[in-house]
């Protein structure tokens, strides 16, 4: 980063101390899991420039934020390989039964029971970013129909059967066998699927979760877990994390939860550390940005996302 920057001074900060140190600094690079006081920050004026290192962006899109003319980036697509194989996880461990036979391989039981079929699926993803479209990639060898919802929808893979505006989310709920979700955290994507979009979704569907839990309302997923709509669901994000205790989802014999692990990668270090530093040298020199942010969208265009 000094190699990139190199009349900056760098200010190290703890998660403790981001909330203090940043109104030493033109430039915040991180993911703050602390609060912060943006509109504070904001109202200092010093704060030019955001590079997040997260792909959600709900950690510093502050109405404040959004209202300013500090420029926001994500690390939108740099994990997209990761958070694909951890919806693979999730989805094939539901579909072949791991959470019912994990707890007969505790309690040394062998008994054969009924599972299910990826191939021939269809899937609909729900937010056709870096991650989204990576996930398309990594599906289509099984032999599943795709379709998604996009805000941008004339961007269509030719893989993907059809992409449609991110207004439809019920016709393409209603489509999917599996439903999975890739879209970022926003007023508008804030609880959207409900139990009116859990409805919509054919008995007997899954959905899995790989965005913020927050976009779904937990109360609905639980309703539809417990009548039996869903046959299962796959979380690496809770509405609240770490999920409580006294959570009911915790007690579904058919929900699989991952404590949101989904971008974990053993390059996470590195690959994040070039992104950063090709933006600051990119900042510096007046460049266009990747993964500049719409902060009205709360996230980038797919035409400006950062390739490894």
């Amino acid at each position: 980063m000094q190699n990139a920057a190199p009349h900056a001074i760098l200010i190290e900060a703890t998660q403790e101390t981001i909330p203090e140190r940043i109104f030493d600094a033109d430039i915040f690079v991180g993911h703050a899991k602390v609060p912060v006081p943006w509109q504070d920050v904001v109202a200092d004026g010093r704060l030019t420039f955001i590079q997040s290192s997260a792909a959600g962006l709900d950690h510093c899109l502050h109405p404040s934020v959004i209202n300013s003319d500090i420029v926001v980036c994500s690390a939108s697509g740099l994990f997209a390989n990761q958070v694909a194989e951890q919806t693979l996880a999730l989805l094939l461990g539901l579909l072949r039964g791991i959470p019912i036979f994990y707890r007969q391989w505790q309690n040394k039981e062998f008994i054969r029971r009924p599972t299910d079929d990826l191939h021939g699926k269809r899937v609909g993803i729900v937010g056709l970013g870096g991650n989204g479209r990576r996930l398309v990639d990594i599906l289509k060898p099984f032999q599943v129909t795709l379709r998604a919802t996009d805000y941008f929808p004339e961007h269509k893979p030719p893989t993907v059967e059809q992409l449609l505006p991110h207004t439809e989310l019920e016709q393409l709920a209603a489509w999917s066998e599996v439903l999975i979700l890739t879209l970022p955290l926003n007023a508008m994507t804030r609880g959207v699927v409900d139990a009116n979009i859990l409805a919509k979704m054919p008995q007997g569907s899954y959905l899995i979760n790989v965005a913020r839990g927050s976009c779904v309302n937990e109360q609905d997923l639980c309703n539809a877990l417990a009548t039996g709509h869903l046959a299962g669901a796959g979380l690496d994000v809770t509405d609240v994390e770490p999920l409580p205790e006294s959570s009911p989802l915790w007690d579904f014999p058919n929900v699989l939860i991952t404590p949101h692990v989904g971008a974990q990668a053993a390059c996470r270090t590195d690959d994040t550390t070039k992104l950063i530093c090709e933006n600051l040298r990119r900042y510096f020199a007046g460049e266009p940005l990747y993964n500049f942010v719409d902060k009205r969208l709360g996230f980038p265009h797919p035409s400006v996302l950062y390739k490894l």
